[in-house]
């Protein structure tokens, strides 16, 4: 099969594209014929070997996590699915045996491992995964808009539908909308619980972009302070919930924007690990913080439901074909985009 993958850790250059054998399928996997698959944040902290992800080489190592395309095989013990069905795959695969696993936790799963990072992933023609990890999408859906959907949509609904429960009367605050995550939050905040929406980018364009997402206020932090902007649209009270995938650059001011009561879901670190936590504003403002890694496959159930439905559509910025994978990770790089970068095999 073609594939992208690398040999070693490196900038976008160390990515390589050529042939590798297909993927051996178990009795309990499912081999999936890639027609997209969606960049992330992970694949290139994997590519560059940082954050933990850290390898040995050889072998090689295919890349990539979000895909969806067709059922080319299905192995011996799976009976609900069947070849040609058209599915999504959730990229984190855990062990189905463990106490968090049995009790229905399985985002909480300590042998949890990530497709395209501790084994081969979907920038390739041809994607090994567990059955228990496809979920079966509909024809109304194209291929480019499932393969978005994972790894932005499920940590969204772990942490906004599930952890922080947001309600339709309540507001929240979305951290940088152009992101595939910042726009995957406005989408579930807004079209499947029905919030007020607040949400920070860096330009008009960005901030146009937001509102069709559904945001109702978009703040450009460029020009804006964060925090009295909040309390102008909320009437001096501040936001409910606040959705961060940055981390450092922007906690100060997000923490600050919290009304008493208020929920902190954190769910990536790319402006920087650590913050500074004021413990007195903490507890005597009575605040809950979320810590969200992906969701369960609970979560991504509902998630294809609302997909097949239309009540979220995710932004795709552009769709590269997969020998231009090293192209599509410097766009990646230099963040000028708006929603998902897409390759199709």
């Amino acid at each position: 099969m073609k594939a992208a993958y690398i040999e070693a850790h490196g900038g976008p250059e160390v990515l390589a594209y050529g042939d590798l054998p297909d993927p051996e399928v178990g009795p309990n996997d499912v081999l999936v014929r890639v027609q997209a698959s969606a960049l992330n944040r992970l694949d290139v902290y994997t590519r560059a070997g940082v954050r933990g992800t850290r390898r040995e080489f050889p072998p090689p190592l295919v890349l990539g996590g979000d895909a969806a395309g067709d059922l080319e095989a299905v192995g011996d013990h799976v009976r609900e699915l069947k070849v040609g069905d058209r599915v999504v795959v959730n990229p984190k695969v855990t062990c189905g045996q463990c106490q968090r696993c049995l009790g229905g936790e399985d985002d909480l799963c300590p042998a949890s491992r990530m497709i395209g990072t501790a084994m081969d992933g979907s920038y390739a023609q041809y994607l090994r995964a567990p059955a228990s990890n496809v979920h079966v999408f509909s024809d109304q859906v194209s291929y480019e808009e499932a393969a978005s959907v994972p790894t932005t949509f499920l940590p969204m609904w772990s942490m906004l539908v599930r952890r922080a429960e947001l309600k339709p009367w309540e507001s929240v605050l979305v951290l940088s909308a152009s992101s595939g995550v910042g726009s995957a939050a406005i989408q579930v905040a807004k079209k499947v619980i029905g919030a007020h929406v607040i949400a920070t980018t860096s330009s008009a364009e960005k901030a146009s972009k937001a509102r069709e997402l559904g945001a109702d206020e978009v703040i450009d932090y460029t020009t804006e302070d964060i925090v009295p902007r909040v309390k102008e649209i909320t009437s001096g009270q501040g936001v409910d919930v606040v959705v961060d995938h940055l981390g450092t650059e922007f906690f100060e001011a997000a923490f600050n924007s919290l009304r008493p009561g208020g929920r902190y879901g954190n769910c990536g670190v790319t402006t920087g690990y650590k913050a500074d936590l004021h413990l007195g504003a903490f507890f005597t403002r009575q605040l809950k913080m979320y810590g969200v890694f992906m969701g369960s496959k609970a979560d991504m159930d509902q998630i294809v439901q609302m997909l097949d439905r239309g009540k979220i559509e995710p932004a795709i910025h552009r769709v590269f074909p997969l020998d231009r994978a090293a192209e599509a990770h410097r766009v990646m790089d230099e963040l000028n985009f708006f929603g998902k970068l897409v390759l199709n095999p």
